[in-house]
């Protein structure tokens, strides 16, 4: 059994503070508080005129800041809008009312009914006439100068983090009205959203590391979906002819500034559409989601353009942005032809040994028959992708590393395939869809050589073909992280500062694993 925690002489002293209030008649963690305006909404309703008393208003907040002047007591208080300064004045409180105010602490939660009143400094205020406790904080906030600093404990604690540091909760707030802007987007082509199942027997429709349980009624292994794609396909054939899903999917990989094992993506499917099609819709998306956060943020500009800051630099997400073929970037930036697989090979192990590219796969390509297009891919995200400023379509892929994709009917070792990067950063990923449901069944047979199975989309998933067999409309579809999209659009620079509650180690206290 674990031992109780031993309470700190914070808590103890606000511990002594709500029993107190329980003596004084109030309930320290509050009730029902009806009919209160937003803080914002109340300071549209203060005088103009400093030391005259407003209209009577009902707000509620937690308390930041306390100090006093004599027999007035001042307070400010925050809700999701903004600040309010409370003024307590002695001699217009009664006795027990002056009393609860001397219980409160900082990170109380209070209800204050009052009137609106300028201060003579024309600071907007309420002149406190009741107050209500709402919840008692039982905990130390940070110090007021310095705050919480460490980012472990921040993400650890997000609650922290939303109410005692600057911009956080706006920024998370923003990724909301990001969310809705996708969607009324989608709505105005005729998308329709679904949900489709998160528990799935087989982790196809990309190229990771599934998480795996168990179903004991069924005895069978399940994995959480690593993908969204498979099941909308299933939809378009039959009938949703544009379709959509926002939706958690699960890669038990790495954690770094641009991956969480735990992420949110948006895969759409358009009947009757290609790649193209799906480029002419990414633009819209994204850059109607850029006009929310400019629009939000007070950043709109008087000539249109939808430019948004991103560290040191900007993004200008103004469209149409450019396309560029995946060979000719490979050309310039490589400094040789992907078809030319000697030369392809020479380029990996001078990537390898300046670091770039892990030596363990120059070893896998040097000890296997390893597909020459998978070595191009390597030596692309290794050379390519970091120097892509974007917004930029890169289009045209090698069709071996494309199983899902339709090839082009001049070329078929090229895949109507893009990518869009934008600083470097792999914000969606689009095809003309295969609909042919004997070569999808050849692909899902047939492996790249060199790649191991987790490593490969081409996982057989037989309820999938069935339904190609169906019949399954010439289509475009498209994937876009959500997450990345969202640090984009507010110049965040980690994925786990737009994530609610990012995956942590587990806490270590007193030198143990915290495993609650």
């Amino acid at each position: 059994m674990a031992k109780p925690q031993k309470v700190d002489r914070f808590e103890k002293a606000r511990l002594e503070k709500s029993a107190k209030i329980v003596e004084l008649g109030h309930d320290p963690f509050g009730q029902r508080f009806d009919e209160k305006l937003l803080i914002a909404e109340a300071r549209e309703k203060c005088p103009e005129e400093s030391g005259v008393l407003g209209e009577k208003v009902r707000i509620a907040g937690r308390i930041m800041l306390r100090r006093k002047a004599g027999k007035l007591r001042f307070f400010d208080i925050h809700d999701a809008t903004g600040k309010m300064q409370l003024l307590f004045s002695r001699g217009d409180l009664s006795e027990e009312q002056w009393q609860l105010m001397g219980q409160l602490d900082l990170g109380d939660l209070i209800g204050i009914d009052g009137a609106m009143r300028r201060t003579d400094s024309g600071e907007i205020s309420v002149w406190v006439e009741q107050l209500t406790i709402l919840c008692k904080s039982l905990t130390q906030p940070p110090e007021k100068h310095h705050g919480v600093t460490d980012v472990e404990t921040l993400l650890r604690h997000r609650e922290l983090d939303l109410i005692y540091t600057d911009g956080v909760r706006d920024k998370l707030v923003l990724r909301s009205a990001i969310l809705d802007s996708v969607r009324q987007t989608l709505r105005s082509q005729k998308f329709t959203e679904v949900e489709t199942p998160v528990l799935h027997a087989i982790a196809g429709g990309a190229a990771a590391r599934p998480f795996t349980t168990h179903h004991n009624t069924l005895d069978i292994d399940l994995y959480l979906r690593i993908a969204l794609e498979l099941h909308l396909k299933r939809l378009m054939v039959g009938g949703i002819e544009r379709v959509y899903e926002i939706g958690r999917v699960f890669r038990n990989e790495g954690i770094d500034a641009t991956h969480n094992p735990e992420f949110t993506m948006i895969e759409i499917y358009q009947a009757y559409g290609n790649y193209e099609s799906m480029m002419d819709l990414t633009e819209a998306v994204v850059s109607d989601a850029a006009k929310v956060v400019l629009e939000s943020t007070g950043q709109s500009r008087d000539d249109g353009k939808l430019i948004l800051p991103w560290g040191d630099s900007e993004i200008d997400f103004t469209t149409p942005w450019a396309r560029r073929t995946y060979s000719d970037l490979f050309e310039e930036h490589a400094g040789c032809s992907m078809a030319d697989a000697d030369a392809v090979r020479a380029k990996a192990n001078e990537l390898a040994q300046q670091g770039v590219i892990q030596k363990e796969f120059i070893e896998q390509m040097n000890s296997t028959e390893m597909h020459p297009d998978v070595i191009v891919s390597e030596v692309f995200e290794a050379c390519v992708e970091d120097s892509l400023t974007g917004p930029i379509f890169v289009i045209d892929y090698p069709a071996s590393i494309c199983p899902l994709t339709k090839r082009k009917q001049d070329n078929p070792a090229i895949a109507e395939r893009f990518e869009l990067f934008v600083h470097g950063m792999e914000l969606a990923n689009a095809y003309t869809e295969l609909n042919d449901p004997k070569l999808q069944e050849e692909l899902f047979r047939t492996q790249l050589q060199g790649l191991s199975e987790e490593d490969s989309m081409a996982k057989m998933d037989r309820d999938f073909i069935d339904a190609l067999k169906v019949g399954m409309p010439p289509a475009g579809g498209l994937g876009i992280g959500i997450d990345r999209m969202v640090m984009l659009l507010t110049n965040s620079q980690s994925i786990r500062d737009v994530i609610f509650f990012p995956l942590l180690r587990p806490e270590v206290v007193a030198g143990k694993e915290d495993t609650k």
